[in-house]
Parts: C-alpha cells; structure tokens; sequence
C-alpha cells in the first residue's frame, strides 16, 4: 500500500517575508534611512527618511530651483559618511549658504560632465565608492534602462543617491523605489508629491516649510555681526584743537 504524502502550506504573515509587505500599508523592511529634516515628509516615507543603498528620483519643473530647500537637512547629516559629490550641477554651489548648513566646503565635490554619457557614467562610478556621502545626479535625458544601472551600483553604497530630473518624466517607467516631485508652496513652503514608494499611494501632495539656504544665510551672519566690527562704527579719533595763527601786525 503506497502512502501519500500531502503537503500543507501555512500562511505567513507578510511580516516575516523579506521583501514582502501589505499593499495597504507601508513596507516595515528594515533599511537603513537619513531623516529628512521635515517630520511631515518623513511619516510617509518607507523608514521615516531617505533611503540609503537606493536611488531616490527627484523630478521637478526646472533645475537648481527647489532641491537645496528639500535635501540640504539630510545632506548635513550624510556627510558623516563621506563627501557629497554633484554631477552635472546646473550651477555653481552656493559655499557659505552650504557652510550655514553645516556642509564644509571641503566636503563637496563637483564633477563638471556636459553630455548625458558622462554624467552616467561618473554617477556609476561614484557609486562604487566606499566614501560616499550623498551623490545628487542632473540627468533630465536617462532612459529607465539607464537609471536601472545606478539603481543596482547604488544597492553596494550606503549613501543616498538622487537623481534630479524633468517634471516631464513623471510619466515614464522609473526603476526607482522611491519617486518624488517637488515644486513652491505659499510662502516659504514646498509642496511634495510622493509619486511612489513601497507602500500604499497617497493622493495629496505634502506641504513642509523650507527656508531659502541663501537668505537663512545671510539673516544668521547680520545677526552676529556686531556694531563695532563695522568699519564706519569705530569711534573717531579725537580730534586736536586747531592752533590759533599769530596776526601779522603791519606798522603804519
């Protein structure tokens, strides 16, 4: 008499599956993150922050013109790890706002690429370094299949990887886990729409106040200049009295 053997299958909750999470919730897979700086972002973001070991994609309708106000908190914090490196910067950094930041000059580095091969390529490379701070990439022409390779070089760094693109890219396939568009609130304010994340989708936009890094700047060095370091303010050197000329008598 042959025995059959049956095989039963247990549910296990998705938990306890790595890489598995509920559709409805966000993922609780352990990974290693960078607060934000804004609280408000960061309880909708997968691990409260921005992902390190992948490549977050920033997408917006012009360059240069709202990531500083968004990244520069987290920025300050992943220089611990090593330099942040800029690639294809539409323009030339901003030290002192960087400085008040908490961002030393010494710590960023810029690589000047022109065409869209060059910057992807120095984006791979930089990746496969083992100091690496934060890599923020201008590529507003990659193709998906081309985002795929840094997605993949940035799973062996523990750095946070951005890549800056079009708002015009929305629509197209992103092998990014992690996909943001940014663009001026009221105010000092950005409105953030998380257009995907491993969790469930969210339909209204995020507002989180950041200030200008330019003005915030300049405001904290009035402050602490005082009045007697101005030139014009230093007190006048008294003044000697004017010796009186004798009078020249003229006999008549």
């Amino acid at each position: 008499m042959s025995a059959i053997a049956s095989l039963r299958l247990h549910a296990v909750p998705p938990a306890e599956l790595q890489g598995v999470w509920r559709g409805n919730e966000l993922t609780r897979q352990t990974q290693h993150v960078i607060p934000s700086g804004h609280a408000g972002l960061d309880s909708e973001l997968p691990g409260q922050g921005w992902p390190q070991s992948q490549l977050t994609e920033i997408l917006q309708a012009q360059p240069g013109l709202h990531e500083w106000r968004l990244l520069l908190p987290s920025l300050g914090l992943a220089i611990a790890n090593g330099p942040l490196v800029l690639i294809g910067a539409p323009h030339l950094p901003n030290l002192p706002a960087l400085a008040y930041a908490g961002i030393p000059g010494d710590k960023v580095l810029r690589i000047d690429a022109q065409t869209p091969a060059e910057r992807l390529w120095a984006a791979e490379q930089t990746l496969r370094c083992k100091e690496l701070g934060a890599l923020l990439a201008w590529l507003p022409q990659a193709r998906s299949e081309q985002l795929r390779r840094l997605q993949l070089a940035s799973n062996a760094s523990q750095a946070l990887a951005f890549a800056l693109r079009p708002i015009q890219a929305m629509h197209e396939s992103s092998p990014a886990p992690l996909r943001v568009s940014v663009q001026a609130g009221s105010a000092l304010s950005l409105s953030v729409q998380i257009l995907k994340r491993r969790g469930p989708v969210i339909d209204h936009p995020v507002t989180l106040t950041a200030k200008l890094p330019v003005m915030a700047a300049l405001r904290k060095q009035r402050v602490n200049t005082k009045d007697h370091d101005h030139a014009v303010d230093r007190p006048a050197t008294p003044r000697t009295e004017r010796r009186s000329r004798p009078s020249l008598h003229v006999a008549a």
